[in-house]
């Protein structure tokens, strides 16, 4: 059976703080490491989506609103669920946002959740929302990290 869990694939949180949360795969682990020995995953996701925007608001308001909250973590397999979309290399690229980068360290690991979450307003928070003209559509993989999850 070939791997499901690839870097760049979305994923759905099923437990713990950010259950019903998507993210991102940066990183797949299948035979374990010395600290983690169980099938796991570095995923890089949004804790706290956009709101929406209308038209009445101030520029504010609209610039609060627009903002997200990432989040950084390891994650066993038991306890996401892979979806059929991959965000492709052109969108954004995985490796590169955690590349050299000591997750043991608090303060890197907070820069990186930064450098994550400026990643994910660009490709999330659209030029439309902005108030600019849209030049091309995003593609459905983008959409789908965008659209809250329908129970």
């Amino acid at each position: 059976m070939g791997k499901i869990v690839k870097p760049g694939r979305i994923v759905v949180m099923l437990s713990g703080r950010f259950a019903g949360r998507k993210a991102v795969v940066i990183s797949a682990n299948d035979a374990g490491s010395k600290e983690r020995q169980f099938a796991h995953a570095l995923v890089a996701g949004i804790s706290k989506p956009p709101k929406k925007i209308t038209k009445k608001m101030s520029k504010k308001v609209m610039e609060r609103r627009a903002r997200i909250r990432s989040f950084l973590q390891y994650v066993n397999y038991n306890h996401v669920m892979p979806t059929r979309y991959s965000v492709s290399s052109s969108d954004l690229d995985p490796k590169g946002l955690v590349a050299g980068v000591d997750l043991k360290d608090k303060e890197q690991k907070k820069e990186c959740k930064n450098k994550i979450r400026d990643t994910f307003q660009e490709l999330i928070v659209t030029p439309s929302q902005k108030g600019e003209k849209v030049s091309k559509e995003p593609s459905k993989e983008v959409v789908f990290f965008r659209r809250r999850l329908r129970f």
